[in-house]
């Protein structure tokens, strides 16, 4: 065997060594990534077991400008986002005119046993009213008081 053999043998060590690196660093990367979405799901799972939300009362009231006034109490241990909380009026997506947190219209900040009311003006007497939180628990009403 000469010196042809030998520095075959040499590059071919070299082509494994550096594919074995670079395999180890792409399975590396990748199982770094599959532990964080796991840890995110398993964080996000715990939002949702401790959010609960409860459309206490649903007003509408007819005389003026038709305006629907909803209440929910946060009674969860999650504190919510009152921008990221949707409102389905008779499973449809409406935006809210008007927001508060226990009287407060400039908070964004919906803590645990504090009330949002959702106000919407200028719409027809729904059949049920569905708070969705951001992270999809909901609550829904279907009595709707009338005024």
């Amino acid at each position: 065997m000469g010196f042809g053999v030998s520095g075959s043998t040499a590059v071919i060590f070299l082509g494994v060594l550096i594919a074995s690196g670079t395999l180890y660093t792409a399975a590396a990367g990748s199982a770094e990534q599959l532990s964080e979405a796991r840890d995110e799901k398993s964080e996000d799972l715990l939002d949702r077991r401790n959010t609960a939300i409860d459309v206490t009362s649903v007003v509408y009231n007819a005389s003026g400008n038709n305006d629907l006034v909803v209440n929910a109490t946060n009674d969860g241990t999650t504190t919510l986002s009152v921008a990221d909380t949707s409102l389905l009026v008779d499973n449809e997506y409406v935006v809210p005119d008007e927001t508060s947190v226990d009287g407060d219209a400039d908070t964004d900040v919906w803590a645990t046993g504090q009330t949002l009311t959702l106000t919407v003006t200028n719409v027809a007497q729904p059949d049920s009213v569905t708070v969705v939180a951001q992270n999809g628990v909901s609550s829904t009403n279907t009595t709707v008081e009338g005024s």
